[in-house]
């Protein structure tokens, strides 16, 4: 984490409204100061992910995860993946910090409309990731200039070993029936990988439904489904990186993570057959199974 971190602007900051900008002082108080960051992330790390790791563990089964522990990074690494359920980060920092000694900071850029517009998205925030979700990412028209500080922040923070920032091209959660067939690719991600030109490690989780209660009772019951979660390669963005700075390359990072995701969708429905778990894609068309 840098000595000092940048700051949105005044006119930037006038762009939100005064709920927002009291709920963002208070997730900018503890990510900006070293000290209480590094208290935060001193929780997420034990309590945290201890808690999550043991709601979890009856259920969830990784493929890829070598290619977590290998990593030996020189720079920010940014993990992107699909998105399914509200919990799907939580786990996934679970076991980013289970099985990494490196990570010292942990960023989750979030939908304004909720972690910043509301008094239960506050407590949430506070409660369940020690303020790491953050910055704000803002959809309301009149508020999006903010966005290009939150672009700004992470590409800063990215510089930094040790800093990981959560994100999903898809830009929200996918409510389809069909998990493997993901959302449009938003070029927010790829505005941030291209300025930051971090380290980006694919990972894609499926089983997590929406209801923590039910959740955390399907592990311990051993009613609940199988949580699958494969870890791919850091994709190679090399020749993305190099292009002029503008829509159509953001777009093009995009898509490329999007197509990344869409192959270990693939890979974790393969190795769902093989292991005879259950199938969470949608009924197969009933001239198909004759046929």
């Amino acid at each position: 984490m840098p000595a000092s971190m940048l700051r949105p602007t005044p006119e930037q900051l006038s762009t939100l409204t005064k709920f927002e900008q009291k709920a963002f002082a208070i997730a900018d108080t503890v990510n900006r100061h070293p000290s209480l960051k590094r208290a935060a992330h001193a929780f997420l790390k034990t309590v945290g992910a201890g808690w999550v790791h043991v709601c979890t563990k009856n259920l969830l089964r990784t493929k890829g995860l070598e290619n977590l522990t290998s990593l030996d990074p020189n720079r920010g690494v940014v993990v992107v993946s699909n998105h399914r359920s509200f919990f799907d980060l939580y786990v996934m920092a679970s076991v980013l910090l289970r099985n990494t000694s490196w990570v010292d900071g942990m960023y989750f850029p979030v939908r304004g409309e909720y972690f910043y517009e509301r008094p239960d998205g506050i407590l949430v925030n506070m409660l369940m990731s020690m303020w790491a979700m953050y910055p704000p990412v803002m959809r309301r028209p009149e508020a999006r200039p903010f966005n290009e500080y939150t672009v700004d922040l992470m590409a800063e923070l990215l510089q930094h070993r040790g800093t990981v920032v959560g994100m999903h091209p898809e830009g929200t959660r996918n409510k389809s029936d069909d998990p493997y067939t993901l959302l449009p690719a938003q070029p927010g991600i790829g505005q941030m990988v291209h300025r930051a030109k971090p380290i980006v490690l694919p990972l894609f989780v499926l089983g997590l439904n929406n209801d923590f209660t039910k959740q955390v009772k399907g592990n311990f019951d051993g009613a609940g489904a199988p949580i699958t979660m494969v870890i791919g390669k850091p994709v190679d963005l090399d020749a993305h990186v190099q292009e002029p700075p503008r829509l159509r390359t953001y777009m093009k990072i995009a898509h490329k993570l999007r197509d990344t995701l869409t192959a270990l969708g693939h890979q974790e429905r393969d190795w769902r057959a093989r292991e005879g778990l259950p199938y969470l894609g949608p009924p197969v068309p009933r001239s198909t199974i004759e046929a």
